[in-house]
């Protein structure tokens, strides 16, 4: 077995929480919000309707971002991670370390015209922990290395004694089970999906303590992993990160956005603490899947800024023939941010403190290699110090790159 990247992050880490190592994941579990939808919309034309990729095809994905191995976890349906993972075997020779979905609470039943992401979430789980662990009801002691060991459980506050009681109850369960049975999770906290009438600057505090709150009865054993959660700015993200330096903070992508707001939020997640991000449909909805990653692996790592990335990013969807969705102008472009997985809670980016403006860092960026991947300019195995590079500097390298490899 290959040794995988994430357990070698994790043990970084926390041997010193000032690490800038980053652990990034692919989160390919649409199926069990979305239903049809989940793979994204279809590449391919079908004159006058629109049409999504079929489950076959966002498999096919899943396995191909997970043979770049630019993502430390592919986090997966228990369905997906039976194919994936227990019959194909495709995390074995890998350094990505597959994930599942061990439940999925109401608000994540996003079904066209439904209405459960509007009323308050109650705790569901589908699959279970032998599922995820060897595909079947009960796992004999020697099955439970066949399938994925690490699994994503989701809580949602809503500030509602009674529905918050029972959210505690059901992820207490989980734990104990999971402590049992030797199994891994990490927590995602998804922002209240009802109105419970705070500001949205009050909101990351709510958040903040229902996290520490929830978490300061659990003994290491029964403690995730890292966490999943709305980035809620610079301030909200050092304060839960100043509380407990070996919680390990994550934050998930929310709707997919443009190009800028996928770079941005990482980016700016990443300076102020957070060691981890989870994205699905910010990586589902890019015109080229295996690109998009490659530049998020670049940005986190400090390679290349965001303000770079995105006409990088666009110059290498130009040298594959691909269109864009957006004009380069108009993906530079700063939206609000919507993080919840329904699309009903609001992220703060604070932007005041950023260096620079979007117009002011552009770059050229060499052509794609057959798989999508940016060439070795902008490879991280052959980079120099980026971090001490001025934006001139990092353009006359590439341009330099590009001339060396394309003549």
């Amino acid at each position: 077995m290959v040794e995988k990247s994430l357990d070698c992050k994790l043990a970084e880490i926390h041997a010193n929480p000032n690490s800038k190592t980053f652990i990034l994941a692919d989160a390919k579990d649409a199926d069990m919000a979305f239903g049809i939808r989940s793979g994204g919309v279809s590449p391919e034309s079908y004159h006058g309707e629109l049409r999504f990729r079929s489950i076959a095809e966002y498999r096919e994905m899943m396995r191909q971002v997970t043979r770049q191995a630019a993502v430390d976890i592919m986090l997966m349906s228990a369905s997906s991670n039976e194919i994936l993972t227990i019959r194909e075997r495709l995390f074995d020779n890998s350094p990505v370390t597959p994930a599942v979905r061990t439940n999925d609470t109401t608000d994540i039943h996003i079904a066209r015209h439904g209405i459960y992401v509007n009323e308050f979430s109650r705790p569901f789980r589908t699959t279970t922990i032998d599922h995820a662990q060897c595909g079947k009801y009960e796992c004999a002691p020697s099955e439970r290395g066949m399938g994925a060991n690490l699994g994503l459980y989701s809580v949602t506050f809503n500030n509602h004694h009674e529905r918050d009681l029972e959210t505690l109850k059901a992820f207490k369960a989980f734990r104990l089970e999971a402590e049992e049975k030797g199994f891994r999770y990490f927590l995602e906290i998804f922002d209240p999906n009802v109105d419970i009438g705070l500001s949205p600057d009050k909101l990351g505090e709510f958040v903040n303590d229902m996290i520490t709150r929830s978490l300061a009865g659990v003994t290491e054993a029964g403690r995730p992993l890292f966490l999943k959660m709305v980035y809620h700015g610079p301030k909200a993200m050092e304060e839960l990160v100043h509380y407990d330096p070996h919680l390990i903070v994550g934050i998930l992508g929310g709707s997919a956005g443009t190009t800028y707001d996928a770079f941005k939020l990482i980016h700016e997640a990443r300076k102020y603490g957070a060691r981890v991000a989870l994205f699905g449909r910010k990586i589902n909805n890019a015109e080229h899947q295996l690109a998009f990653v490659r530049f998020l692996r670049l940005i986190v790592d400090g390679a290349i800024s965001p303000e770079e990335a995105v006409p990088a990013y666009h110059a290498v969807l130009q040298g594959m023939g691909i269109k864009p969705r957006r004009s380069l102008e108009d993906d530079l472009a700063l939206t609000s941010g919507i993080m919840s997985y329904g699309g009903s809670g609001t992220a703060i980016v604070d932007m005041s403190r950023r260096a620079g403006s979007v117009g002011e860092k552009t770059t050229s960026a060499s052509p794609a290699t057959s798989d999508g991947t940016p060439s070795r300019a902008l490879s991280p195995s052959a980079e120099p110090d980026w971090s001490r590079m001025t934006p001139q500097e990092k353009l006359a390298y590439n341009q330099r790159e590009r001339d060396r490899i394309f003549g």
